[in-house]
């Protein structure tokens, strides 16, 4: 048991480009594709409980939507926040729709979507 937790603590500590390098083996070596869009499935509200009152959001995903007109700003940012590589991060932004960050605090992901829309980009909160 105390191995799983720790496996599992290692896999929520991995940076963006670790998980992608981690996605990678997965899908080359075991033929094992993860979720599109690298969402981490997360358990719904238990049954019976639709009475009580929904607890705030504290961990949002920020997610691009759209690199707008000026791609190279937002690339900068992107690289800047994530710690990708040129290609990666250029990838990311050309692709749409993708997390840059997940499950950040709530100060932390408006701060990183005020820096990408400064940039150019279209950016929500999830």
């Amino acid at each position: 048991m105390a191995d799983l937790k720790k496996l599992a603590e290692e896999i929520v500590n991995l940076t963006l480009l670790e998980a992608q390098e981690l996605k990678q083996i997965l899908k080359d070596d075991y033929d094992i594709e993860p979720a599109a869009g690298g969402a981490v499935m997360m358990a719904g509200p238990a049954e019976g409980g639709g009475g009580e009152a929904a607890e705030e959001q504290t961990e949002f995903d920020v997610i691009l939507k759209s690199g707008g007109s000026s791609k190279i700003n937002v690339i900068k940012e992107v690289r800047a926040i994530t710690g990708l590589g040129l290609k990666e991060a250029k990838e990311l932004v050309e692709a749409g729709g993708k997390a840059v960050k997940e499950a950040a605090p709530k100060e932390e992901a408006e701060e990183i979507k005020k820096k990408l829309e400064d940039a150019g980009a279209e950016v929500e909160l999830k």
